[in-house]
């Protein structure tokens, strides 16, 4: 039998990605290197996922033009399954970054407005008997990430398409974790953060990963996953927490690192390994990642 696939449902973009060649202070005109790489949560978990050997399906919102034609191309070259992707008469969507030499983000725009306007469009595969249908909603794991407009990120936990599912998802960006507060008022879902996005979360300073992970739970996610850069990553589901340090890096690019961290740590999952070793291997691939030789 077919392993299912894991849904991951979000924003499918180009990233634009300029990595520069000294500290980027306001104002300054530098040298670097620009590139173009596949982009969006949802696409890179997708394509982690299918990397690691777990099929992955995208439902998403893609332009109908050549950049939506090319960036179907690309996914399907990495074995990802775009059959349920809503192509859209709108421009595909794009982020645009700025990189510090050692791979921290300067300062980025995120133009997801496809994806806003195409709305619920994108559920339509869970609905219309090609993944689910209202009597028989999708069973399986789905991945959703935090550009999704705002009315649909508060409606996850009501809405009848992931009503028997194992919801994940992650915020996307800070400006975005406000999304997802209401959704985590029905304790079904596993949340995967930073720091920094749990304390838009709880609405108060958290002192590390740990604290970050309790408070999480108070607010009702059913597992909470928070990382803190350099310092300890945290797992916790109300009864058992796991944390654990990443490894010393020198980093390239940390574009994409939660991403990668998050298909991971799925993909443990699935093959049932324990909360310790889900988390290092989360870890250990976030690390990878961020060490990898830029092309």
């Amino acid at each position: 039998m077919a392993q299912a696939p894991v849904l991951c449902i979000g924003s499918a973009l180009w990233d634009i990605i300029a990595s520069a060649s000294a500290p980027m202070e306001h104002g300054r005109d530098i040298a670097g290197e620009i590139r173009r790489q596949l982009g969006g949560v949802a696409l890179n978990v997708a394509v982690a996922l299918v990397r690691q050997g777990q099929p992955a399906a995208l439902l998403s919102a893609i332009g109908n033009g050549p950049e939506g034609d090319a960036l179907i191309d690309a996914l399907e070259s990495e074995g990802v399954d775009c059959r349920f992707i809503y192509r859209s008469s709108d421009p595909t969507d794009s982020y645009l970054a700025i990189e510090h030499p050692n791979g921290d983000v300067f300062g980025a725009i995120a133009d997801c407005a496809s994806l806003e306007r195409a709305g619920d469009q994108i559920f339509s595969p869970l609905l219309d008997g090609r993944l689910g249908r209202p009597t028989d909603p999708w069973p399986g794991r789905v991945v959703v990430d935090g550009n999704l407009p705002a009315a649909l990120m508060e409606s996850l936990s009501s809405r009848l398409e992931f009503s028997n599912c194992q919801l994940s998802i992650a915020p996307a960006s800070p400006g975005k974790a406000d999304r997802l507060r209401s959704a985590l008022s029905g304790g079904k879902i596993t949340l995967y953060v930073n720091l920094g996005e749990a304390e838009i979360l709880a609405e108060k300073s958290l002192g590390n990963s740990e604290e970050a992970a309790l408070a999480l739970i108070a607010l009702g996610a059913a597992r909470a996953i928070v990382t803190n850069g350099p310092r300890n990553a945290c797992f916790h589901d109300g009864n058992e927490t796991v944390s654990l340090t990443p490894p010393s890096t020198d980093s390239h690019s940390t574009t994409g690192a939660g991403d990668v961290f998050m298909a991971a740590h799925i993909a443990a999952g699935v093959q049932g390994a324990t909360p310790r070793v889900r988390l290092q291997e989360a870890i250990n691939a976030s690390a990878r990642h961020i060490t990898r030789k830029l092309t």
